[in-house]
């Protein structure tokens, strides 16, 4: 896993500009701490920053392609790709000559080969830039889920792009402004395909190719989900997800490196860590807060603690396990907090759910490079609350927003009145919605509940995961630290997203087909076990902590989120003295915090 950087500019030399390029680079360094790389020729510069995996001597980067002394194509790549040893197999069959064993020239040689037809048969995760020399052009290409990120910018005469938008912004290019709409991007819990908040910044579309030339900027599709009549019985169902998810856990185990789990006693991630642990012996780790479990208090969301569960798994399956336990102090420690914001290079923080995840993936990077998580399986096979809430379900909205409440859905929190009716959140939400709702895939003569689930399926596949996968990204590669999510394995994700609504409900439950397929590898309390989302501490001095930070800020006549908060509101909270427990129910005061923060750290200017 690694850091991409690069610029096209087809009316400069860049050969000149090593300099400038390295800041550039230099961004990345925790997505890649163990080399870097710069390749520059006359109108291409390309740039990389390396977390070893695979072929740790021979898999240096950026790559280049020659042939009688001339430059085919040079290749800057992210991520990892599965299926690298049979498509190996088949390059060399039609010629191809490879000098390492990384899976970097094998997409390399792919493209040379196939040319941009090659991301249709790529398995994995991952987003690369390739420049071609012969034509002069450069491809931006970002897996199937977008597990991997990939962010450009147009120029007048080129393109910038990197991993992270901080590469692109130290460039001095692009300005960090948000206008109206970035805002309310910012403040929704909606994850927009392509929108990055910053104004002249985009992601390139999961699944999606942007072709760069002298003539412009050219986005293409080369993967969707399609909708496709589901023939197989439940028996033959369940034993298919179980193939599938047996094969791609077992893909993504090769590894030159430590490897390890994400372990939380949840479903999910203890089908991962069963699969990975029926293949060899795996040390896994999970996340709890100091007196978690003795002083645990059931919510809506969450119905128990993980601690016992954890520990019914570790029994079960005999495997290395290492808790990470973590009090206030740890969640409210400064540079921490401060890391997390700049992972994230938005304020999209939700308090100690990011927190904490930065100081396990920490944690986990001491003794691994590489961990397999559990990410991704309730939006493939219905494991949220909402998808079970009749309510949620035929809201005419994003079903997430509706359960999660109004600060979810930046109704409720601090700001300003005069200034939220001018971002107008629920009227970008319900056109976010309206399109997002306009892509789902049809299935002939399907109707009522079968096709709004369908509809609710496709919501979270394209919105909701990348929205989980993003954070889950930038937390881990913050801190070095590859983690690979088996559930988006696109061959599963197809053939799960057209598997009836019936089918994955089949015994009443949710995920009932994910526990079928899994059940021989987990113990009883697992499979039975109700969903439990990621762990949000109680502890009544974390509130207090959060609320003295926020009455410093009111303090603070400079601060740069002042002029936008709705001050008597934001005195009224930061003067109370009650418990708040949940994420959502802290979140006003959290995303006062990180937008301060964020507004001051990145010099940010909002066009309202």
């Amino acid at each position: 896993m690694c850091g991409i950087v690069g610029r096209v500019d087809f009316d400069r030399d860049l050969r000149s500009e090593w300099a400038d390029f390295r800041r550039a680079v230099d961004t990345m360094g925790c997505r890649g701490p163990d080399a870097e790389g710069m390749w520059l020729e006359q109108h291409v510069a390309l740039g990389h920053r390396r977390l070893a995996v695979i072929d740790l001597v021979g898999g240096a980067q950026p790559m280049v392609a020659e042939e009688d002394g001339h430059v085919l194509a040079a290749l800057t790549y992210s991520g990892e790709v599965y299926n690298f040893r049979e498509l190996r197999t088949e390059l060399e069959g039609r010629g191809h000559l490879f000098r390492t064993r990384s899976d970097t020239e094998v997409v390399l040689r792919a493209y040379l080969e196939w040319g941009a037809a090659c991301a249709e048969r790529l398995n994995g995760m991952y987003a690369f830039a390739v420049w071609d020399a012969r034509k002069e052009e450069l491809l931006l290409v970002r897996d199937r889920l977008g597990v991997k990120p990939l962010y450009y910018a147009e120029t007048p005469s080129g393109v910038l792009f990197g991993s992270e938008p901080k590469a692109i912004l130290e460039s001095g290019l692009v300005e960090p402004v948000v206008t109206v709409e970035g805002i309310a991007e910012a403040l929704s819990v909606v994850k927009t395909p392509t929108h990055a908040v910053f104004r002249d910044i985009h992601e390139v579309r999961p699944g999606h190719i942007v072709r760069v030339h002298r003539n412009g900027v050219a986005p293409q599709r080369y993967w969707a989900l399609e909708a496709r009549p589901h023939t197989d019985d439940l028996a033959t169902t369940i034993a298919t997800v179980r193939e599938l998810l047996t094969d791609t856990v077992k893909r993504q185990l090769v590894s030159d490196v430590p490897l390890s789990t994400l372990l939380s006693g949840g479903l999910d991630s203890s089908a991962v860590t069963g699969l990975a642990a029926a293949q060899g012996p795996i040390r896994s780790y999970d996340v709890d807060f100091a007196g978690y479990t003795e002083n645990f208090t059931p919510s809506t969301m969450r119905s128990s603690s993980d601690a016992p569960y954890v520990a019914d798994v570790v029994r079960h399956l005999g495997n290395d396990h290492v808790s990470l336990v973590l009090d206030t102090g740890d969640l409210m420690d400064t540079d921490v907090r401060s890391a997390v914001l700049r992972a994230r290079d938005l304020p999209l923080s939700v308090g100690d759910l990011d927190t904490s995840l930065y100081l396990l993936f920490r944690a986990v990077r001491e003794r691994s490079t590489v961990a397999l998580s559990g990410e991704a399986a309730d939006e493939l096979f219905g494991g949220y609350r909402w998808f079970h809430d009749e309510d949620a379900v035929h809201a005419g909205t994003f079903p997430w927003l509706v359960v999660m409440g109004p600060n979810a859905r930046g109704e409720g929190g601090l700001l300003d009145r005069a200034f939220m009716e001018k971002i107008d959140v629920p009227g970008y939400v319900r056109q976010r919605y309206a399109e997002a709702l306009a892509e789902v895939p049809r299935l002939e003569g399907e109707t009522g509940l079968e096709r709004r689930m369908r509809e609710i399926g496709h919501l979270h596949l394209t919105r909701m995961v990348a929205w989980l996968l993003d954070r889950k990204d930038r937390m881990s590669m913050a801190s070095g630290l590859e983690v690979r999510v088996p559930f988006c394995d696109h061959r599963l994700v197809e053939y799960v997203f057209n598997t009836p609504w019936s089918m994955k409900t089949f015994d009443g439950r949710e995920k009932s087909l994910l526990r079928a397929a899994a059940s021989h590898v987990l113990p009883r309390s697992v499979v039975d076990r109700k969903k439990s989302p990621y762990p949000v501490t109680q502890d009544p001095t974390y509130t207090q902590a959060v609320r003295k930070e926020l009455r410093a800020l009111l303090a603070d006549p400079d601060a740069p989120i002042a002029p936008f908060l709705d001050r008597d509101r934001a005195l009224a909270e930061a003067g109370r003295t009650d418990t708040l427990t949940g994420e959502w129910d802290r979140f006003p005061v959290e995303s006062v915090l990180q937008w301060n923060a964020w507004l001051k750290r990145y010099g940010v200017r909002l066009e309202v």
